[in-house]
């Protein structure tokens, strides 16, 4: 079997690519004392996991405990969950992995705080990480204030570790964020070992925006049109492509593709709507304007050359991370050669 006689529509990563995308923000973050906590809700792949750490990452961040269940069953041992677990179900869930791996988590209130404590009676320490916003208006404590009562809450609760603190996405603000608590913190006898930053976009400015020494990153690995249009990436940089074929061509002007939302998502990029919902490497000028489940409408009237029913097409996401998450498996390729199909281990796992 070759690429070419693939049925689409099909993710396929070209694994020389990723491979270059992970070793350069591997040197990166060595060439600037930072350590690399790669984030694997991009890939959802233990085989990219693994490959990570082998190129010198710290450990791996998840999302969800479901994915970190994952990723412990496939040998990952050192594992940070970068948010808030709250409720009595997840206690037990976190307990579970924390008896088999080293875990670090995510709180921004005294109830995650107290999760993360019932998983922590059951003999096993974890590792409490404060999350503060910097500006993204997500989760994470407003005020220095906030992330310093819960630090020390922390601290005081038997069975956990107050670790540090951690943010999304680095930036100014982090900066401006971490010069008032850090002194205070000092000040009450608790020492940050980590501070966390994260965000693929300025992944590679880390360094100047916030005195952080850990990195998560989860784009870079496949790198998308947002990754290209941010500065961050180049189209060659981009692992990961949609391969579709043209089903119809109702007009002259007009071209219809095997995919739609079912296989990129309704992800935009930072021009709306008018920037369509992915980048057609053969035809630059096209724009797959509108998109229904399973249809991509594509406005042509740009192009000069026009595809025609048949042909196969490239489309590099607007966003390739919820991309992973709707595939079972994508195809693989090394120099043009198809090398399998891989199931996307961790795909679905939102608890």
């Amino acid at each position: 079997m070759d690429i070419a006689s693939l049925e689409t529509p099909v993710p396929v990563v070209d694994l020389g690519i990723a491979e270059a995308n992970m070793r350069r923000m591997q040197a990166y973050a060595d060439a600037h004392g930072l350590a690399l906590r790669p984030h694997i809700k991009t890939h959802k792949l233990p085989g990219l996991a693994r490959r990570q750490v082998e190129l010198g990452a710290k450990g791996i961040t998840c999302q969800k405990l479901g994915e970190a269940e994952v990723m412990a069953d496939a040998g990952l041992d050192d594992i940070f969950i970068s948010y808030p677990i709250v409720g009595e179900a997840k206690a037990e869930r976190l307990a579970a992995l924390a008896a088999r791996v080293k875990m670090r988590v995510n709180a921004d209130s005294s109830a995650g705080i107290a999760t993360i404590a019932r998983a922590a009676r059951h003999g096993h320490e974890i590792g409490v990480v404060i999350e503060f916003d910097s500006g993204n208006k997500r989760s994470g404590v407003m005020t220095v204030d906030e992330a310093v009562a819960l630090a020390k809450e922390a601290a005081a609760t038997p069975g956990l570790r107050f670790d540090g603190l951690m943010t999304y996405p680095t930036s100014a603000a982090s900066a401006a964020f971490l010069a008032e608590a850090l002194p205070r913190l000092e000040a009450e006898g608790l020492n940050p070992v980590v501070l966390s930053g994260g965000g693929s976009p300025k992944a590679l400015q880390t360094h100047e925006l916030a005195p952080v020494n850990e990195l998560r990153v989860g784009t870079y690995i496949y790198n998308d049109r947002n990754m290209v249009g941010a500065g961050a990436a180049t189209w060659d940089d981009c692992a990961l492509t949609v391969h579709v074929t043209v089903i119809s061509r109702p007009e002259e002007g007009r071209a219809i593709i095997d995919a739609g939302s079912k296989t990129f998502t309704s992800d935009l990029t930072a021009e709306g709507a008018a920037g369509g919902y992915g980048y057609i490497l053969e035809y630059p000028e096209a724009r797959i304007d509108r998109i229904s489940e399973e249809h991509g409408m594509v406005d042509l009237s740009a192009c000069t050359r026009k595809p025609q029913i048949g042909e196969r097409l490239r489309v590099i996401p607007n966003h390739v991370c919820p991309v992973s998450n709707l595939h079972d498996r994508i195809a693989t390729t090394r120099d043009g050669e198809f090398l399998g199909f891989v199931d996307v281990a961790a795909r679905g796992r939102t608890l």
